[in-house]
């Protein structure tokens, strides 16, 4: 299929990936402490011909199931909210379950690869790139939790702490395009246990518990919103700005400019403010409307953004300040700012989501296709390209 053979990753990014090589840190007691000692009992169990890539696809397809289950039960975010039909117990049951073994084949994926010598850039990209669009099906999922409505969150609320999720994931790629080093953050493993426990006690107490006010006046609600933004803006950024400056002090950073480090931020500040613009700002009010479809496009939008710059940061090479894909969201947004779509909104915000759905795929299978045939490699295989 020449159509999937289409070369986005340039002769200079791929010279950059050969020479690349992993540097992470992480310093989280409860990944360090228990996460690790843990995944390293599952990774011995599994068979050592299934290639990385599959434990990696695998954990994001249960995440996709888990939001399509979620989607299915509370299509509209409802469904938590008194007086309406609840979710049944045993889907925040399996929803726990799926959650968690994503997140364990997310852990084991790179043990794996080690395991079987089989460590590449293409693996990490191929890791971080599904990391990157697993935060839309993480974020709506975990809305079901509490829902919208006089006990929920708001939809426009959720949309900026939607946000937050995706500004604290691209702030740790931008933080090593600019070091080198991914210091990878608390509060991803914090998140992951603490949701896969919340949906079992969930299963058992039902929802309505989560309508009990807490001291002080304080609701689950407001500590759910109270932790998600603190962590965001009290602990990923300061240690993320921390860790650049530390980089600079140390006449370590990658980027020779303030304008050439701070360019992988341009298109995502613009992506908030064009879907600001139409989500919360404009005439219509297709947030209300449609807030699962409006987070999807947000969601694939930003993956695009961010996987490209996961290319640059691996490859060393310079991050493009615009992404092309935004140009039929700018003009999305113009007309319906001025008028110019009337009642066809949501069949726009359709026709929009379902065109950088399939755009994103052709991205993702196409840049995998080429780096395949760069290293030589099979994406689900540990057989080699040219050991046929």
């Amino acid at each position: 299929m020449s159509f999937f053979y289409h070369e986005y990753i340039s002769q200079e990014q791929l010279d950059g990936f050969d020479k690349y090589k992993y540097s992470a840190i992480d310093t989280n007691p409860l990944s360090v402490y228990v996460l690790h000692p843990f995944w390293d009992v599952v990774v011995k169990i599994l068979p050592k011909w299934i290639a990385p890539n599959l434990l990696t696809l695998s954990g994001f397809l249960l995440l996709v199931l888990n939001y399509i289950l979620l989607a299915y039960y509370d299509f509209e975010f409802f469904a938590s909210s008194p007086h309406q039909k609840h979710i049944p117990g045993w889907v925040w049951v399996v929803a726990g379950t799926l959650n968690f073994l994503a997140y364990t084949l997310d852990g084991v994926d790179g043990k794996q690869a080690r395991r079987t010598g089989s460590s590449s850039p293409l693996g990490e990209l191929f890791d971080h790139g599904l990391d990157s669009w697993a935060c839309l099906f993480f974020a709506s999922t975990v809305y079901s939790i509490f829902g919208r409505g006089a006990t929920g969150v708001e939809v426009v609320t959720m949309h900026f702490l939607f946000w937050l999720v995706l500004f604290s994931f691209i702030l740790s790629h931008w933080e090593k395009y600019n070091t080198g080093v991914l210091f990878l953050p608390w509060g991803y493993d914090i998140s992951q246990v603490t949701v896969s426990i919340v949906y079992f006690v969930t299963a058992m107490v039902g929802v309505e518990s989560w309508y009990k006010p807490l001291p002080f006046g304080f609701g689950y609600r407001e500590l759910f919103i109270g932790m998600l933004t603190c962590g965001t803006l009290v602990m990923t950024l300061p240690m993320s700005l921390y860790n650049v400056y530390r980089a600079y002090c140390s006449h370590t950073l990658k980027q020779s400019s303030l304008l050439q480090g701070l360019l992988p931020l341009f298109t995502p500040i613009l992506l908030f403010v064009l879907c600001y613009l139409w989500g919360v700002r404009a005439r219509g009010t297709i947030l209300e409307v449609q807030p699962r479809l409006f987070y999807w496009l947000v969601g694939t939008y930003f993956s695009n953004i961010t996987c490209k710059l996961i290319v640059c940061q691996m490859s060393c090479t310079r991050c493009q300040a615009f992404n092309w894909l935004l140009v039929p969201l700018i003009a999305t947004v113009l007309a319906v700012c001025n008028g110019f779509v009337g009642e066809y909104e949501v069949q726009l915000l359709f026709a929009l989501t379902t065109f950088v759905t399939l755009a994103h795929i052709h991205y993702g299978v196409c840049v995998v296709r080429q780096l395949c045939l760069h290293f030589r490699v099979r994406a689900f295989s540990l057989k080699k390209m040219n050991s046929e």
